[in-house]
């Protein structure tokens, strides 16, 4: 049996070349970059070369980024460390319907400690609107959190226009750049944003490693006490390996972002092209914006059927797929992303997350439309 992954934006494979540098730094280098002696001077060039590379990449100044434990712990350390900074300020924060849950839920639990949270609606394409954000916006406005393209459906947010906004009205401006990584250049300094997170197993780099940009002159509160690593903003012993590995995660996806591109988007005109052929156009429904998405996210409702027994019987014939974002696949909620788009009860109900990515291939797309057209017809016949 075949055995098929179009789960990339969950996770990715870690790249052969990104293996072998970790592997190196563990198998050669064992230090703690806080220590003073020969081992701990190792370690500190080590992560301090990582962080190099990863700012000349990223458009950034190496003191600007903040080693974190992946997207997550990034998001929640923007969100909380500017409420807790900014609290005089005001606290009032604005952020979308359709962000991820380390977005929503840090909200959440600032909403418990007295912060006023405005969750602007999204259009049936999941576009954030330009105007919703700027009447959201009051006196008391701290912060603007919007995700540079959804982690579901793939739509892209005009963060350019938000990031000007914001700016004309003193507030800061958070981007989740976790699934844009990889898929655009990404220049921190030429783009009018002042903090933006990144992860490092979006792009074929480890698990448990990201990165938050912090622009400079921008103080935020720590979430994490203890040794005064990462210049005193996140605190403990940083992951040496980790942080090279996803140093050249980030140079090879730079280096290959127009390949990786164009390689997504043929992949998801062939499943599409594959499935009008195998199930025909009106038995499926593509969820997102049509012209700006992200090419290697494809969300797909297939209203004969409903999410769990399409999913399953995809796993039994050994494809990984998902019902939305990682976090939430395993329960099978229904979708907050999809909801917040108000799409139609049986569209909710019957939608599929296909991400693509290294190691997938064209006969991969063709075989999972097969695949879905004999799940289909099964269940028919069994009506």
């Amino acid at each position: 049996m075949k055995s098929i992954y179009l789960d990339h934006a969950a996770s990715t494979p870690v790249h052969p070349e990104v293996a072998q540098e970790i592997m190196n730094v563990m198998t050669n280098h064992y230090g703690n970059a806080s220590s003073v002696h020969s081992f701990g001077r190792t370690a500190k060039r080590t992560v301090n070369g990582a962080r190099d590379q990863m700012a000349e990449t990223l458009g950034c100044f190496p003191d600007e980024l903040v080693m974190t434990a992946g997207g997550t712990e990034s998001d929640n350390l923007a969100i909380f460390g500017i409420a807790s900074a900014r609290a005089d300020r005001g606290k009032h924060i604005i952020t979308s319907a359709i962000e991820h849950h380390a977005v929503l839920h840090a909200c959440s639990e600032l909403e418990k400690q007295g912060y006023h949270v405005t969750y602007v609606p999204v259009d049936h394409t999941g576009l954030v609107q330009l105007n919703a954000i700027e009447k959201a916006i009051t006196d008391e406005t701290i912060l603007i959190s919007i995700m540079y393209g959804n982690n579901e459906v793939g739509t892209i947010q005009p963060i350019e226009e938000i990031g000007q906004l914001a700016r004309s009205q003193d507030i800061i401006f958070h981007v989740d750049a976790v699934q844009a990584l990889g898929n655009f250049s990404i220049s921190c300094h030429s783009l009018p944003v002042d903090l933006m997170s990144f992860s490092g197993h979006k792009i074929n780099g480890p698990q448990g490693v990201g990165a938050l940009y912090v622009r400079r002159g921008l103080h935020l509160d720590s979430r994490l006490f203890g040794g005064l690593q990462e210049k005193k903003r996140r605190a403990g012993t940083e992951n040496m390996a980790g942080i090279a590995g996803f140093s050249k995660a980030i140079e090879l996806a730079e280096q290959h972002l127009t390949e990786r591109r164009e390689e997504d988007l043929m992949l998801r005109n062939t499943l599409l092209k594959a499935l009008e052929k195998e199930i025909g156009s009106d038995s499926f429904i593509v969820n997102g914006h049509p012209t700006e998405f992200l090419p290697h996210i494809l969300n797909i409702s297939f209203p004969q059927t409903d999410t769990e027994t399409l999913l399953m019987n995809l796993d039994m014939e050994g494809i990984a797929a998902a019902s939305g974002s990682a976090c939430t696949s395993g329960s099978l909620e229904i979708s907050h992303v999809l909801q917040a788009m108000k799409l139609p009860q049986n569209v909710l109900y019957s939608a599929i997350r296909f991400s693509f990515g290294l190691g997938n291939t064209s006969e991969d797309m063709e075989y999972t439309a097969q695949i879905i057209g004999t799940i289909l017809r099964r269940m028919r016949n069994r009506c």
